[in-house]
């Protein structure tokens, strides 16, 4: 086995990732109709969540154009308070271990102090570590089979590995982000659900 030939494959594979990540956040930041596909997702997500079970969501604060879950998510806390379940409804949000570079998720609400992390993104301050049972992850692209492009980092990978159980795992994005010919590598977790401002891209049946 040529190891210098697989080393240059692997350097090409992810010089061509990082390339595809900057198109399509340039181009998702240069969306004229942002807003309104950000409100077509935002009835999508809350059809979707209508009979899940889950009392605890993990989600995430968008970022570079990236699609905002967190009106929709206080709508299905406030509808759980509306229905007076049992179990108090929960929303968290990542919270990076920079030990394991992985993430923890810390509950959040509407106007609950924040701070920035080592990234510069907010992070609530001092609230309750949570462990959700569904993850709502953001991607910069996603394919059939439920396969999801980041931004390189390896956070929600390794985060997925170490979690047990694992959450259920559900992909947003925009239908610009949707990739016909993307090959997964080996260390790739696929996600459970893939939704979109058209509707469910994954699964198909």
């Amino acid at each position: 086995m040529d190891k210098s030939k697989d080393a240059d494959t692997s350097a090409t594979a992810s010089f061509l990732k990082d390339q595809l990540r900057k198109a399509l956040i340039e181009q998702r930041l240069g969306m004229p109709d942002r807003l309104a596909r950000a409100d077509l997702l935002q009835r999508v997500m809350r059809i979707w969540l209508v009979g899940r079970p889950d009392t605890v969501i993990g989600a995430y604060w968008p970022i570079k154009g990236e699609f905002d879950p967190l009106p929709a998510l206080h709508r299905w806390k406030e509808d759980g308070e509306l229905m007076e379940e049992t179990q108090r409804r929960r929303i968290g949000l990542p919270v990076i271990d920079k030990v394991h570079k992985t993430l923890t998720f810390h509950a959040w609400y509407p106007g609950c102090q924040m701070e920035e992390d080592a990234y510069g993104i907010p992070k609530p301050k001092d609230t309750e570590l949570i462990v959700p049972t569904l993850l709502f992850v953001p991607c910069v692209g996603y394919s059939a089979g439920g396969y999801r492009l980041g931004y390189g980092g390896g956070f929600y990978d390794r985060t997925l590995a170490a979690l047990e159980p694992r959450p259920f795992t559900v992909g947003l994005g925009f239908t610009n982000g949707f990739l016909e010919d993307f090959e997964p590598e080996a260390h790739d977790l696929p996600l459970d659900a893939i939704l979109n401002d058209n509707g469910v891209v994954w699964p198909t049946s």
